[in-house]
């Protein structure tokens, strides 16, 4: 039997910690939560019924850490232990202007109702009240699983190897191989120069689609042969195509267990 995976982040491993980001994944792991707490019975079974959502938990005990690893990290879900004081309050309010997790999932653990009523007017989404029980927590995470998972999906980049070729306005076209692709855009290897800020038309073909795929799209950024572009313009039929087929390559890389509940997610 697996066992839960958690991360547990301290002050001393921070340096490394910036060496090593972003760190991938485990495979039996659809996304990351972060949990801000120093408590182990909240801990232990929080992580334990994350680990049963195919969800692999950071542990950060330290709120002043917490900030850097909202930084450089994706997080599906974050839960912030109010009884750390006001550092975790304010955290709160950090969440939801962070440009990468701003659209997380959001828990509170509280052990008030007044530290309730300010987390949920602070952004959080679900609040988990203390004596934290097994009831409490799996209520809270079932819940919230549709809402993780349709983030997920939000963000997920699915590993492709195809060619693309890129028309830009002035220039000749270039060729180039992808190496992802999200609702928001693609990724590609190539050797052709292509700074950030400079506008091309994207022409590809989705594994197991006979129709091409185009889209509009800008240079968000460059480095040592790999390109990132973001999709700036989008046909309805193509976003509902490409929203289709990121669906289904999504299931696929899914553990099935969970891959039941996304089914069910999808066609609701």
């Amino acid at each position: 039997m697996l066992t839960p995976t958690v991360t547990v982040v301290d002050e001393a491993i921070i340096p490394q910690m910036f060496q090593d980001m972003p760190a991938p994944a485990p495979p039996v792991s659809i996304c990351s939560a972060l949990l801000v707490s120093k408590d182990a019975t909240a801990i232990q079974p929080i992580s334990e019924f994350m680990h049963q959502l195919a969800i692999s938990t950071e542990v950060c005990s330290e709120v002043s850490i917490a900030p850097f690893l909202l930084n450089h990290r994706k997080f599906g879900a974050t839960i912030v232990d109010l009884r750390l004081g006001e550092q975790a309050r304010a955290f709160l309010k950090k969440v939801r202007l962070s440009p990468s997790n701003r659209t997380s999932v959001m828990f509170a653990i509280s052990d008030n109702d007044a530290a309730t009523a300010a987390a949920f007017k602070n952004g959080s989404n679900f609040v988990i009240t203390t004596p934290i029980t097994g009831s409490s927590i799996d209520q809270s995470l079932r819940n919230a699983y549709g809402l993780i998972l349709r983030e997920h999906r939000r963000y997920f980049r699915c590993p492709v190897d195809v060619p693309v070729t890129l028309r830009c306005p002035g220039t000749t076209e270039v060729r180039a191989h992808v190496v992802n692709i999200s609702e928001g855009g693609i990724a590609i290897t190539t050797t052709a120069l292509l700074k950030p800020g400079i506008e091309a038309r994207v022409e590809l073909t989705l594994p197991g689609h006979k129709s091409p795929f185009a889209a509009e799209s800008t240079v968000c950024w460059c480095r040592e042969g790999h390109v990132g572009l973001q999709f700036i313009s989008l046909s309805e039929e193509t976003r509902t195509e490409l929203g289709e087929w990121l669906s289904r390559s999504l299931e696929k890389s899914l553990p099935e267990s969970v891959a039941c509940n996304f089914r069910a997610l999808i066609h609701s």
